[in-house]
C-alpha cells in the first residue's frame, strides 16, 4: 500500500477521533466513577494536546527553506515529538495520582457494564486509526505524525488494561482492581512516552543515521568501485523526514571535474532510490601516488 494521505490530513483524522473519545470517556466516568476509565480520558486529552502540536509541526516541517532557516524547518517534527513525550510523562503521573489516591480513600464503581462498552468502542476506534495513522507516518516518514500515532496506541493499551479491569471488578466484585489497572496503564503509557522521547532527541542532538541506512550508503559506494578509489569523512544526520549525508570522495588523480561530478550525481541517485529525502555534501578528493592497493584502472598509475 503507498502513501494513502498526507500527514496533515491524518492528523486532522486523529484530532476528531480523539475529541469523540474524550466524551464519551468523561460521560462513562462520570457514571460509573471508574478512575481506570478517568485515567483512559486524562490520557485521551494528552493525546489530543499532541495530535494538535504534531498538526502544527508536520505544518511548519512542510515548509520551503528560507533565509533563516537555509536547511528548512524538519526539526519542527522532533521539537514537536519530544514535546508530546513530555506530554505523554504528564498524564502517566496524573494517572498514578488519581490510582493511588483511589486506593487510599476508596469508592465503588457504578453501571459497570456501560464502562465495559465505551471502553470497547475506544479500543476499536483508536486502534484503526494509530494503526492507520502509523502507517502513514512511516510511508511519509513524518516524525510528529509518528509519535501522534505511538501516543494512541498507548491509548488503545490504557484502555485494553481498563478493560481487563472493569471485566474482572464485574466478575469480583473488587473495586481495588480499577486502580490497580490504572497503575499498569501509567506503566505502559511511560515506555511509550520514553521511546518517543529518545527518537525525537536524537534528532535534535544531531543523532547518526542508523547503521543499516548508514550500510546501504557505503554499499552504493562499493558499488561505483570502477570509478571511485575510496571514501572517508562520511557524516549523515536527520531533521525531521530529511536525511543529511556529508563525506569525502576519492577519485583517480587523471579525472576530470566533468567526470568526478558525474560520479557524485550517479552515486547520489542510487542512494535516493534507498534514501528518500537524502540531501548530499560530497568533498571531491584527487588519489596520491601510494595507491598500490588500488583496485581501479587509470594511466596515472600506468606511469607508476
Amino acid at each position: 500500500m503507498g502513501i494513502l494521505a498526507s500527514s496533515g490530513g491524518v492528523a486532522k483524522l486523529s484530532i476528531i477521533s480523539i475529541s469523540v473519545l474524550i466524551v464519551l470517556k468523561v460521560i462513562a466516568s462520570v457514571l460509573t466513577g471508574s478512575i481506570g476509565i478517568r485515567a483512559d480520558a486524562v490520557h485521551s486529552v494528552i493525546d489530543l494536546t499532541g495530535a494538535c502540536i504534531g498538526l502544527i509541526a508536520i505544518r511548519l516541517a512542510g515548509k520551503p527553506p528560507d533565509e533563516r532557516h537555509a536547511f528548512g524547518h524538519g526539526k519542527a517534527e522532533n521539537i514537536a515529538g519530544a514535546v508530546i513525550a513530555g506530554l505523554i510523562f504528564v498524564a502517566a503521573g496524573i494517572i498514578v495520582y488519581e490510582a493511588v489516591r483511589r486506593l487510599v480513600v476508596g469508592g465503588s464503581i457504578e453501571l459497570v457494564a456501560l464502562g465495559i462498552y465505551v471502553t470497547a468502542a475506544a479500543i476499536v476506534i483508536n486502534g484503526t486509526i494509530s494503526w492507520y495513522a502509523l502507517r502513514v507516518a512511516k510511508s511519509n516518514d513524518s516524525l510528529a505524525l509518528e509519535a501522534t500515532a505511538r501516543d494512541m496506541f498507548a491509548d488503545v493499551l490504557s484502555s485494553c488494561a481498563v478493560l481487563v479491569g472493569l471485566v474482572l471488578v464485574s466478575i469480583t466484585g473488587l473495586g481495588m482492581l480499577d486502580p490497580i489497572v490504572a497503575l499498569l496503564v501509567a506503566a505502559l503509557i511511560t515506555r511509550t512516552a520514553y521511546f518517543t522521547m529518545k527518537k525525537s532527541v536524537g534528532g535534535l542532538m544531531d543523532a547518526s543515521l542508523p547503521r543499516a541506512e548508514e550500510e546501504l550508503i557505503r554499499t552504493c559506494i562499493a558499488q561505483h568501485g570502477s570509478r571511485v578509489v575510496g571514501f572517508h569523512e562520511l557524516r549523515t544526520r536527520k531533521a525531521g523526514n530529511q536525511r543529511y549525508i556529508e563525506l569525502h570522495l576519492v577519485v583517480p588523480k587523471e579525472v576530470s571535474v566533468h567526470e568526478a561530478h558525474s560520479v557524485c550525481d550517479h552515486l547520489e541517485s542510487d542512494i535516493r532510490k534507498t534514501l528518500q529525502r537524502a540531501n548530499f555534501s560530497i568533498h571531491i578528493e584527487p588519489c596520491t601516488i601510494e595507491c598500490g592497493n588500488c583496485s581501479v584502472t587509470c594511466d596515472f598509475r600506468n606511469l607508476i
